[in-house]
């Protein structure tokens, strides 16, 4: 049976469409079946983080309503064709589906692929509940910020009443000068709060950005960075591999900095 994960957080644009599209899309380089299924309805967004709005042809009402297969909502990736979306409907509001049919969607799926990961819609109305009805397992997505982190903190009660007992967490947009600084959180203050295992820390990085806009998720990048590699990693531990986290010391990198220079200098 497939592991069923909603990737949520309470606030909106923390990053839960990004974790989603990275994670959804690093499990299937890594030869996992995945399903990444966008329950925002009336604002589906993660059909644009993956590149394949203009494939869309039915939604996930569509099924409910009898009127296509699943088989023929589920858009395929040419990239990855182990990764299926199946996309929210755009002209819909969120009271569109129930969290019973969504359960029903979920059980349609379970059997055909490893992974099945929901786009939590931002808030904790309807649209959430819907979300997390089917789901054995959570993502909180939070940046360093207090009210993230607050929102993050109510959600996971949420999913705790709601049956979902491992939860986990993905601090992300951190910037390491920052916290020196004493500007921004420290993943150690996020993790104190929230009291969930830490599963990845993605640092805040202009390429997401980039990305994001071109519909290409930055683990499918050819060049490296250090965000693209902290997705990769997440998956890696969602599959039960012990990896040691990105070193974001900004002391450290300075140093680095510092010696590299000495010794172009001293070859120069």
């Amino acid at each position: 049976m497939a592991r069923i994960i909603v990737v949520t957080s309470g606030k909106g644009g923390v990053g839960k469409t990004t974790s989603t599209a990275n994670l959804g899309m690093a499990l299937a380089k890594r030869g996992r079946n995945v399903a990444v299924i966008d329950a925002d309805f009336g604002l589906r967004n993660l059909d644009l983080l993956l590149g394949l709005e203009n494939r869309i042809v039915y939604t996930a009402l569509e099924v409910l309503a009898g009127e296509c297969r699943l088989e023929q909502a589920l858009v395929k990736d040419k990239r990855q064709p182990r990764l299926v979306l199946l996309p929210a409907a755009q002209t819909r509001m969120k009271d569109a589906i129930s969290a019973e049919q969504m359960k029903q969607l979920v059980g349609m799926l379970g059997a055909k692929y490893d992974y099945i990961l929901i786009d939590s819609p931002a808030g904790i109305e309807q649209g959430f509940q819907n979300a997390i009805a089917p789901a054995q397992e959570g993502i909180i997505v939070t940046t360093p910020e207090i009210a993230a982190v607050r929102d993050a903190d109510r959600v996971i009660g949420l999913l705790e009443a709601n049956n979902v007992k491992k939860i986990q967490l993905i601090v992300n947009r951190i910037r390491p000068a920052m916290v020196l600084a004493n500007d921004m959180m420290s993943v150690q203050d996020v993790r104190e709060i929230l009291a969930i295992p830490l599963l990845g820390v993605v640092p805040d990085d202009e390429r997401v950005i980039v990305s994001t806009n071109r519909g290409e998720p930055l683990v499918l990048s050819e060049t490296a960075s250090l965000a693209g590699t902290a997705f990769d990693n997440i998956a890696r531990r969602l599959e039960g591999e012990k990896v040691e986290f990105i070193d974001l010391n900004p002391r450290r990198e300075n140093l680095f900095t510092r010696l590299r220079k000495f010794l172009n200098i001293k070859i120069m």
